[in-house]
């Protein structure tokens, strides 16, 4: 079984969401139903976003930017059950002009057991699903978490 040392503060290039298995994220044993780890990687792309000055919202209404999943693959580690404290921390693992890729560790609060591994990769739109250059705002400050890998 993996650990990995919860820290009360995450390491520079990534961000910890704390979060509490819901019992509709479960099956009839308690047991959370796979895809809910996706949605729980949103949630923690979108924070991890928000710590460093803007969100989805303002780059889609002020930027004309979207950043949909083109790539999302999940290695299922360990069961996370009903009422669980979760982390999932988000790094970013690649930042190209158009092209966005995070990585997640989703673990277990109380004992830093590896729950999921995972990561996803996005490419940069307009409304009109026209590829285009990520904005030189969001650029510069993914690009401060990534340097301090």
């Amino acid at each position: 079984m993996v650990k990995i040392e919860l820290m009360s503060h995450p390491p520079r290039n990534s961000h910890d969401v704390l979060l509490r298995v819901r019992y509709a994220e479960t099956d009839k044993m308690g047991v959370v139903y796979h895809s809910n780890f996706f949605v729980w990687m949103e949630i923690g792309r979108v924070e991890l976003m928000r710590s460093l000055g803007f969100d989805y919202k303002q780059m889609e209404l002020e930027d004309d930017c979207h950043l949909p999943v083109v790539d999302a693959r999940c290695r299922y580690k360990s069961p996370a059950y009903y009422d669980e404290e979760i982390v999932v921390r988000t790094e970013l693992r690649n930042l190209r002009d158009s092209l966005i890729h995070f990585g997640y560790n989703i673990l277990r609060q109380r004992d830093g057991v590896v729950l999921a591994e995972a990561e996803t990769t996005h490419i940069v739109v307009n409304a009109k699903m026209e590829k285009r250059a990520l904005p030189e705002r969001y650029r510069t400050a993914f690009s401060a978490i990534k340097r301090t890998r």
